[in-house]
């Protein structure tokens, strides 16, 4: 990245987002209705009706980004002041790329200001997040701990009639089954004959193992820290129990062996070159440790050669990145556009096979300009697409919507009509 310190400083002066008025106040009938006495209106009539809350304010195209600031990218515990240029990032990518009005929400828990005092209460973030949850139609929550991250949502998932998702667990396992999905065509294996390995078993790792096994793997293995997650490990926590296997395997080094996929959410440099050359063949690695993967591209070229393996990171300079921006922004389009109360787990595995059939399509001109030194014709090096593919914006908010409709947390609607409603928003965006 060849960006000084002083320029990005200088690119968040002023923050990054703003009010942006829907509604001009010019003259005096415009002034009394968007304040008294016009206001009295909405008001009564969403008193008396409340689903029309979504007709009559921002609700339906507002989402809260929600933080306690445990969890910054990979910087950890900083509190929720420090946490708010991300939380500014992630609004402008809603906006950007889903056309998603989102607003930083970070939430202080500490009960004497500065850094967070110990764990994450989950009791108090999810009162918080429901004391504000009336004004938004989503809530995205973000850099959160675990594993109060998993209580959180899932809590905050059945108290809410709106859609709840923890990008740090759910996005990057969306984008990643999405990759593993076009591993499969390309391998000419079926997912269910996969055996995975997963390293690192925070929030990412464990909605991966999750997604896999909703998608239809039947072969996870999870490694924390202290090896693989059997069942015959002690003090392991409640989400780490759910995906403990009988195994006499022990290290992630042994788990690998024979194995056709290696996941890995985890820190850098934790995977060694004979690790690789113990895969499968034609593996797929994904390292997507940050800012340095578990271990790096060229380190896999020395002992794989070029063309028989799939390479996957978190990096924006090399290939295959698995970016989470190829999801939560359409994730939310599409369960906003159809006001569904949840994002369930077959809305997430729609994401997933839209995002990956855009990858296997030819890529535009505007989008191979942006890339020029990269090869995006499906195949080992290219099977996730590029968020400035801006057929991601119909496609997979199209797909997540009709998912959504088909398993009943939405109304029935008009899909095709949703699908024309979404081209024509796309063109206007051009």
């Amino acid at each position: 990245m060849n960006i000084t310190t002083e320029q990005i400083l200088e690119y968040h002066l002023g923050g990054k987002v703003g009010l942006r008025p829907t509604k001009k106040v010019a003259d005096v009938d415009s002034l009394c209705m968007a304040y008294t006495p016009g206001v009295a209106v909405p008001v009564k009539a969403i008193s008396k009706e409340p689903a029309t809350i979504f007709d009559y304010t921002a609700k339906g195209n507002l989402v809260a980004v929600v933080t306690d600031g445990t969890a910054i990218l990979g910087l950890g515990d900083l509190g929720a002041e420090a946490s708010i240029p991300v939380m500014e990032g992630k609004a402008v990518l809603f906006k950007a790329f889903g056309d998603v009005d989102g607003w930083p929400v970070p939430l202080n828990m500490c009960r004497q200001g500065g850094k967070n005092e110990g764990p994450t209460d989950p009791q108090r973030v999810i009162d918080a997040t429901c004391a504000i949850a009336p004004m938004y139609g989503g809530i995205n929550l973000e850099d959160i701990a675990a594993p109060a991250c998993f209580e959180i949502e899932d809590r905050l998932d059945e108290l809410l009639d709106i859609p709840v998702f923890h990008d740090d667990q759910w996005g990057t396992a969306v984008i990643t089954l999405a990759g593993v999905m076009n591993y499969c065509l390309l391998c000419e294996r079926d997912l269910a004959e996969l055996k995975i390995v997963i390293n690192g078993a925070g929030a990412a790792g464990i909605r991966i193992a999750e997604m896999l096994k909703a998608a239809g793997a039947e072969s996870v293995i999870l490694c924390d820290s202290r090896g693989v997650i059997s069942t015959d490990r002690e003090n392991l926590t409640a989400k780490k129990q759910e995906h403990a296997v009988e195994t006499s395997l022990k290290t992630v080094g042994e788990a690998m062996a024979g194995a056709h996929v290696f996941i890995g959410v985890s820190v850098a440099d934790a995977i060694e070159e004979n690790d690789i050359r113990s895969l499968a063949s034609y593996p797929a690695i994904f390292a997507m440790a940050n800012p340095d993967p578990e271990i790096r591209p060229e380190a896999v070229l020395a002992c794989m050669g070029d063309d028989d393996y799939v390479m996957a990171t978190g990096r924006s300079d090399y290939q295959n990145q698995v970016n989470n921006v190829l999801g939560f922004p359409f994730l939310f389009r599409g369960a906003l556009d159809v006001r569904a109360s949840k994002i369930n787990v077959e809305m997430k595995i729609a994401a997933a096979k839209a995002l990956a059939a855009v990858a296997r399509e030819p890529v535009s001109g505007y989008v191979r300009d942006l890339f020029a030194e990269e090869d995006l014709q499906f195949g080992n090096k290219y099977i996730i697409p590029k968020p400035f593919d801006r057929r991601l914006f119909v496609d997979v908010s199209y797909a997540v919507g009709k998912a959504a409709v088909a398993t009943g947390v939405a109304p029935e609607r008009d899909l095709a009509e949703y699908r024309r409603e979404l081209e024509q928003r796309n063109d206007e965006r051009v």
